[in-house]
């Protein structure tokens, strides 16, 4: 696509009331977006575009200049991709409504990493706070990308447990890619597009108001291959999260919670609803390795026996790290834990290799995380 396309695209991205319905009309019409923004008005009527649409696209023809517009998202440090690049997410244009211009600051995982993604309410408790990290942290050591939405509470903890967990994480933003919101997550923002990326669907200059943010949540799901809501009440955003899961065939899962806990009411009712109940990452890795890649499957090295009956079964897990396995021999000769870095160098392997089997043998309780990408072995 050549720029004078793309700019087409990032001006009827700015005209109000043009969403995906209409970027289809239009492209029907006229075949591109560049020979649509210099149609004029009778021409895009027969794009069948409705009188208001035709109003809003003809007064911004007058205010906006295409090429422009497309040099101030550049000029952010963003790459704008839409629905004809091949880099445009394979999952999020499945979806129903996928919206037709993202804004990208940092790289999108490949489409070999499968991506979960994880959610809850603001006001987290510390059950909520450190189940989203951790989880967050075990799965993105096991290969997977953490897509959430840099709100305050959950979000931020997941953001943060994916990047201690060496992955990749996403975070979708209700506002233009030259904001941020909120301000004291602007540290966390950075580190993000070192191990990630920030993606918006909203033109530059976009303010973070409220109505801005349930819509990208259908981006936060799209992303996705399922949904996990780790802490929320009966009326937080994170359920709207889940609803768009479920229209897209997303799968969803929820942290259970104390029954008398206000913030664990709306979990409770999506695992009485039938979302799948989540006790750790193997839950998790075990429901979505269907909608995985070939790849993937074989980064998270899982060996699923034909008698596998649940997560929790022997044969889930890698049946060849017993005592004698170089990894539990690496760890049990240094006595105190050690950093995920001096076991991959000491063993010659990827760190993602070692951390996915790290997480695994957590899981079994073959050994302990200590903190800081440091393990031990269990006593």
């Amino acid at each position: 696509m050549d720029d004078r396309e793309r700019a087409a695209w990032v001006a009827f991205n700015r005209v109000p009331g043009v969403g995906v319905a209409r970027f289809r009309k239009l492209l029907e019409r006229f075949g591109t977006l560049a020979e649509a923004w210099a149609a004029p008005r009778d021409g895009l009527a027969l794009a069948g575009l409705d009188r208001r649409s035709l109003e809003a696209v003809t007064d911004m023809q007058r205010r906006l200049q295409p090429e422009r517009e497309l040099e101030r998202a550049r000029a952010t440090g963003a790459t704008v991709i839409t629905w004809r690049d091949a880099a445009y997410p394979a999952l999020l244009s499945q979806i129903p409504d996928p919206p037709p211009v993202l804004y990208v600051k940092g790289a999108l995982p490949s489409e070999d990493t499968g991506a979960v993604a994880m959610v809850g309410t603001r006001r987290a408790t510390v059950y909520g706070r450190d189940v989203a990290e951790r989880l967050a942290q075990d799965l993105a050591a096991a290969g997977l990308a953490v897509v959430s939405g840099l709100a305050k509470g959950i979000d931020t903890h997941a953001h943060r447990g994916a990047l201690a967990g060496g992955g990749s994480t996403i975070a979708v933003l209700g506002h233009g890619i030259d904001t941020l919101y909120p301000h004291e997550n602007r540290r966390l923002a950075e580190q993000i597009v070192g191990q990630g990326a920030l993606v918006t669907d909203y033109p530059v200059a976009t303010e973070p108001m409220a109505e801005n943010f349930p819509p990208r949540n259908r981006i936060i799901s799209g992303l996705s291959a399922g949904v996990v809501v780790v802490e929320a009440d009966d009326r937080s955003g994170a359920l709207i999260t889940s609803k768009y899961a479920m229209e897209q065939d997303r799968d969803v899962f929820a942290i259970p919670g104390p029954i008398t806990a206000p913030s664990s009411r709306g979990c409770n009712r999506l695992i009485q609803d039938g979302a799948k109940l989540v006790t750790s990452a193997a839950d998790v890795l075990y429901e979505l390795n269907p909608h995985l890649t070939a790849a993937a499957v074989r980064q998270l090295r899982l060996d699923f026996g034909s008698g596998a009956a649940s997560p929790t079964s022997e044969t889930f897990m890698p049946s060849t790290h017993g005592a004698d396995d170089p990894l539990m021999a690496a760890l049990r000769e240094h006595g105190q834990p050690v950093h995920v870095d001096t076991l991959s160098r000491s063993l010659g392997k990827p760190v993602h290799e070692v951390t996915g089997t790290l997480t695994l043998l957590e899981l079994q309780g073959k050994v302990r995380h200590a903190g800081g990408m440091r393990y031990q072995a269990a006593l």
